[in-house]
């Protein structure tokens, strides 16, 4: 599965936004305005940004609506996507700036950062939908973890997220019960 960069991008902003959710054992990780920075020292925005607390509460109060589009089918995502983009405003427009060549920004650059963040993850899910690959939209399989992710693999076979060595994790605790069940 390719994505064009932006959407790329994009997809990969919201997994990580949406990661920062707290569950299972984990705390929530965006509480503070140093968790806010290093989000977005991975995951750069350009436009305007405050950094204040307003602006990190308001960022925080569009996770778990984006986090729905992991616990719902093709179908059931399209009107929670064009939701997000109803409510962002969003004006489609081709923009060539600083290194990157022509990409599309759905709202201006002094919207809210909460608002471009919910709108870019809006677009990046319409080529999801497009494309026909909403089933790799995942949940982690681990019985401890919920985190999400997209499944790049060329099979569509990735069962894991990257966030906890989930994968490692689980085919150490089969490779135990196969053990002891060997053993008994």
């Amino acid at each position: 599965m390719v994505f064009i960069r932006d959407t790329s991008r994009s997809l990969v902003a919201v997994v990580d936004l949406v990661n920062t959710l707290p569950g299972h054992d984990d705390p929530d990780r965006f509480v503070t305005l140093e968790d806010f920075d290093r989000y977005l020292v991975a995951n750069p925005y350009t436009g305007r940004i405050s950094r204040t607390e307003a602006e990190l509460e308001a960022i925080r109060d569009i996770r778990a609506r984006v986090r729905r589009l992991w616990d719902v089918g093709r179908d059931e995502a399209v009107p929670i996507v064009n939701e997000m983009l109803r409510d962002g405003g969003a004006l489609p427009q081709l923009l060539r700036h600083d290194e990157y060549d022509w990409h599309i920004h759905a709202t201006s650059d002094d919207a809210p950062l909460a608002v471009r963040i919910l709108v870019e993850a809006a677009m990046a899910f319409v080529d999801i939908i497009r494309s026909d690959e909403y089933d790799r939209v995942r949940v982690c399989s681990a019985d401890d973890c919920d985190a999400v992710y997209i499944d790049y693999s060329r099979n569509g076979s990735k069962r894991y997220c990257d966030t906890g060595n989930c994968g490692n994790r689980m085919n150490v605790n089969a490779y135990r019960a196969r053990k002891a069940r060997e053993s008994a």
